[in-house]
């Protein structure tokens, strides 16, 4: 093994611990932190987010067998319970929670799909929830798109939703123009995960 590929799994090993102990939820910034602690220069290839991933699973398996499935169940029943509530709007579970890696401070992410980003705010100051809002980009095949994300709290538990555009529900979408598809689940795919999580 090179020391460059030495490096690189050191890293990627390092982001996952900050990941899973610290509740980093940016894979790009556990990166970079990973990196400085270990006094990596800034041109030492760094690890793709797959191998921290694959870090990530590891360590969880190995130090949080019991807690990390538990909080993890915890947190798709939360997700469930704000699809149902927010059906209308074609609810989509995405991120850390749904692939199972979430930490303590992760926040449930939501893809909706409503006819304008108006009625989903609308639906929230009906019913008081208060919410805060930025823009952000996500990529639906090679097209930019500017995405509203709608950043609330749901069982105290933080709940981001990204608002697409109603034709994008049926085209993959990408957090980068060369980055993987964004894995998603609807509710009964999420209604059945937590069935077999129960069983």
């Amino acid at each position: 093994m090179s020391r460059k590929t030495g490096m690189r799994a050191q890293i990627a090993a390092a982001a996952a611990r900050l990941m899973a102990e610290d509740g980093i939820d940016d894979f790009a910034l556990a990166k970079r932190k990973a990196a400085r602690t270990l006094g990596a220069a800034d041109s030492e290839a760094l690890p793709g987010n797959d191998e921290i991933e694959a870090e990530l699973r590891a360590y969880l398996a190995l130090y949080q067998a019991e807690e990390h499935p538990q909080l993890v169940a915890e947190l798709r029943a939360v997700a469930l319970d704000a699809m149902r509530a927010l059906e209308q709007f074609h609810p989509y579970l995405t991120g850390p929670v749904l692939k199972g890696i979430a930490g303590p401070y992760a926040a449930i992410e939501l893809q909706l799909f409503p006819e304008s980003a108006k009625e989903l705010e609308i639906f929230l100051l009906d019913r008081g929830v208060a919410f805060e809002t930025q823009e952000t980009r996500r990529y639906s095949g090679d097209h930019a798109r500017a995405v509203s994300v709608f950043t609330l709290l749901w069982q105290d538990c933080p709940l981001k939703l990204s608002v697409f555009d109603p034709r994008d529900e049926r085209v993959a979408l990408k957090t980068s123009q060369a980055g993987r598809v964004m894995e998603r689940a609807g509710i009964p795919e999420l209604a059945a995960l937590l069935g077999d999580a129960a069983a």
